[in-house]
């Protein structure tokens, strides 16, 4: 339990979150209605600083509230319960975020046997797809090209909202470092100041009595008020996967593309051109991949909130966003290459085909009045 020195949370709640990828897009506003009778709201970020007007999402996803059995988690004299309801935030490029709220309280050091039970929950995954499925079928009628896929994202906020033994949370990330490093890294055993120091490098502030500590795995906010931070955190979270899914979906199109272009339709020495069949599939597969590209790259907008946007970067660096983005980025080039290509290929063979013809015009205008039936005929 605690030790000497350790502090207590007076309140707080552990996040966890799924994401997960159902379809390509999703008709907020149809799937609003159909959500008519559960507890469902459009889910702007609730200004807790000075922000203007226009920050939030675009469009305005969905959130659910549904009711769920509580899940207890860990074992012995570390046991937790969440909570009797699970949300779901439903965003227009076809990804859900679920949520379960795990309450705190209680010796700060317990947090790290709550981290590495949270690290691999396979009855946390099984009840958030559980629910995901709920919803699907709720809101299938919404869906655009609707699709059952494993992948899935998780990320835990554990949100502190009163510490008694510190002064302030500043004081808590220096005095209690070694502490809040292994919470973050999900790590029961003692880790070196090598990796405390990396794990504590993503840390923001925003007032002297709030501190954000963001990392890969999961992130600590000693805050009173960190709603919004957390919504940043947790969109960061599902871009992450719809980023991941985006490029290893483009590196299967890049394989179909570079299959069209060297596969040969050919009879004897004439290469017949590549179809419009193909070539139209190329483009929309290009077209598809842009779309949802830039769906989710704005999808949020950060522009103004200058701490927010911090916090955004943060995380960002941590899930290795930006390299993601560089390489979807390279294939989308690469894609773009590969249709102009096989536009060019389609037309110089159409030309070819087209002067070949001429040729054989000319050839038999020449040859015909040489021809003793053709003499005839003009007789």
């Amino acid at each position: 339990m605690g030790t000497t020195g350790d502090p207590t949370i007076g309140t707080g709640a552990s996040f966890v979150m799924f994401a997960f990828d159902i379809a390509f897009a999703i008709d907020l506003d149809r799937a609003a209605a159909l959500l008519s009778e559960a507890d469902a709201q459009r889910a702007s970020i609730r200004h807790v600083r000075r922000t203007p007007a226009h920050f939030d999402y675009r469009p305005l996803p969905i959130r659910v509230t549904l009711p769920c059995a509580p899940i207890v988690l860990g074992g012995g004299d570390m046991k937790w319960s969440t909570h009797s309801q699970v949300e779901l935030l439903i965003y227009d490029f076809g990804a859900v975020s679920v949520t379960f709220r795990v309450p705190l309280s209680g010796p700060l050091s317990a947090l790290v046997e709550l981290s590495a039970t949270l690290y691999d929950t396979p009855t946390l995954v099984a009840e958030a797809r559980r629910q995901l499925a709920h919803l699907t079928e709720l809101i299938r009628p919404a869906l655009d090209r609707p699709h059952a896929d494993d992948a899935v994202e998780d990320y835990v906020v554990h949100e502190i909202e009163a510490l008694s033994g510190v002064a302030e949370p500043a004081q808590a990330a220096i005095e209690h470092a070694d502490l809040l490093a292994r919470v973050l890294r999900a790590e029961r055993g003692p880790i070196s100041d090598q990796e405390i120091a990396e794990a504590l490098a993503g840390r923001t502030s925003y007032r002297p009595s709030d501190v954000a500590l963001i990392d890969w795995n999961a992130a600590i906010l000693l805050d009173r008020d960190a709603e919004d931070v957390r919504d940043v955190l947790e969109f960061a979270n599902v871009e992450s996967l719809e980023l991941r899914m985006l490029d290893d979906r483009l590196d299967r199109i890049l394989e179909d593309a570079y299959r069209i272009v060297s596969d040969g339709r050919a009879v004897g020495w004439l290469r017949f051109p590549i179809g419009s069949r193909e070539l139209n599939r190329v483009s929309r597969l290009q077209m598809d991949s842009a779309l949802l590209y830039e769906g989710i790259n704005n999808a949020i907008k950060l522009v103004g909130d200058q701490y927010l946007a911090r916090v955004y970067r943060q995380a960002a660096a941590r899930f290795h966003l930006p390299e993601r983005d560089s390489s979807i980025e390279r294939k989308l080039s690469t894609l773009d290459g590969i249709y102009a290509k096989l536009q060019d290929r389609r037309a110089s063979l159409r030309m070819e085909i087209l002067e070949w013809i001429i040729i054989i015009l000319i050839f038999v205008s020449i040859v015909l009045p040489f021809l003793p039936w053709f003499k005839t005929l003009g007789k």
